[in-house]
């Protein structure tokens, strides 16, 4: 087979309509699109959410609730899920990002005291409970608070 032997598959292609050539064709004079009216015309027709000049529904229905511009998405995580990173390791929200814990668009990070370490860690994050803060401390590590 060569290139100028492809063709498409049989049925798979139609002939394009041509219209607007006479009566003899017999998709003269107004084309198939009827008589007059707003869908006989070029670029006539309706948005597909138009509901026939009744009041649309997202006019009817109110208005609810707002968005708050400065809403701060804290990442929750506990000390248990910090035992996957190596002794001796500096714990950051970044490194956190990296591993999968926390999601990009998390503002802040607080550590819970769920779970036990047995690592000495560095972790620095935006907030600590004292549970968390005790348990990273007596598995010979240290917690820091981010200012934010």
């Amino acid at each position: 087979m060569k290139l100028h032997e492809l063709k498409p598959a049989a049925g798979s292609r139609h002939r394009k309509k041509i219209v607007g050539r006479g009566p003899g064709s017999g998709h003269g004079q107004t084309s198939g699109r009827g008589e007059k009216g707003q869908k006989s015309r070029s670029g006539g027709g309706s948005h597909p959410w138009f509901e026939g000049g009744q009041l649309p529904l997202h006019r009817r229905v109110p208005k609810r609730g707002f968005v708050n511009i400065f809403r701060q998405v804290v990442a929750i995580l506990n000390v248990g899920d910090l035992e996957r990173f190596a002794p001796g390791t500096a714990v950051s929200p970044t490194s956190l990002q990296e591993a999968g814990l926390v999601p990009a668009s998390a503002t802040a990070v607080k550590i819970l005291g769920n779970g036990t370490l047995s690592k000495a860690l560095t972790v620095t994050a935006h907030r600590f409970s004292k549970g968390a803060a005790a348990k990273i401390e007596a598995a010979g590590g240290r917690a820091e608070v981010i200012a934010a």
